[in-house]
């Protein structure tokens, strides 16, 4: 008898990013029967603390013994691997992945190198303050060799107030900000932009964005669950 694969998901980083994730493992995942879909256990630790608060240093209240302790319980429950469904957590990633014993999928770097197999060249980059401060995705592109564009104050202050004020407020994205961070791109050459914050996963959806310009880190993040999984996509 086949034995399946159970993934742990550490969530709540926020709570409708792992609502949107579970949603689409589900729907992504090529099954016939319920007995044919994913095996999954998820923490919606919605208090653990922002992570990009404590980054720039606006907080003292680290989010890495609260994100170490899930992951251990996950692992204590019979998980096989786990995924983070917030890039900005993957700042932690290293003391994450060596407190357990199974593998932990780095977001970051699936998404970029997804990237590299579609061909992108130069790609404009929209994560939180605090991913790009700790250069998270510019650092991925650089070992994977694809050139990147990183947003002036102006512009990343619109995508926080989308990340924040708009979708973690419970809010519709405001697409008049968006879609002048995404002018702003194509005008400097870029051939996709990297959606890695998964509140703009949720944007992409709502907003029924193209698949070629917009890389969804999130979806990116699914497909290889399933992948890891043993099962099919559609």
């Amino acid at each position: 008898m086949k034995i399946n694969k159970t993934v742990g998901v550490m969530g709540g980083l926020g709570p409708m990013a792992t609502v949107y994730f579970f949603d689409m493992v589900v729907r992504l995942t090529d099954a016939k029967s319920d007995q044919e879909h994913i095996d999954m256990i998820i923490t919606n630790r919605a208090t653990t603390p922002d992570r990009t608060d404590y980054i720039i240093e606006k907080s003292e209240d680290s989010p890495v013994e609260v994100l170490i302790k899930d992951a251990k319980k996950l692992e204590q429950y019979g998980t096989d691997f786990l995924v983070i469904t917030c890039n900005t957590a993957h700042y932690f990633y290293d003391q994450i992945s060596q407190s357990v014993d199974i593998p932990v999928i780095n977001i970051i770097e699936e998404t970029v190198r997804y990237a590299k197999e579609k061909g992108h060249k130069k790609l404009g980059i929209l994560a939180t303050t605090g991913n790009i401060k700790t250069k998270l995705y510019q650092n991925m592109c650089e070992k994977y060799d694809i050139d990147y564009l990183v947003l002036d104050e102006a512009k990343q202050k619109l995508i926080m107030d989308i990340i924040y004020k708009d979708i973690k407020s419970g809010n519709n994205a405001d697409m008049d900000k968006f879609n002048i961070v995404i002018k702003h791109l194509k005008e400097n050459n870029c051939d996709g932009a990297i959606l890695g914050c998964t509140e703009l996963s949720i944007l992409k959806n709502d907003n029924k964005l193209d698949n070629e310009f917009y890389i969804d880190s999130l979806e990116v993040l699914a497909r290889k669950t399933i992948s890891f999984c043993d099962k099919k996509a559609k």
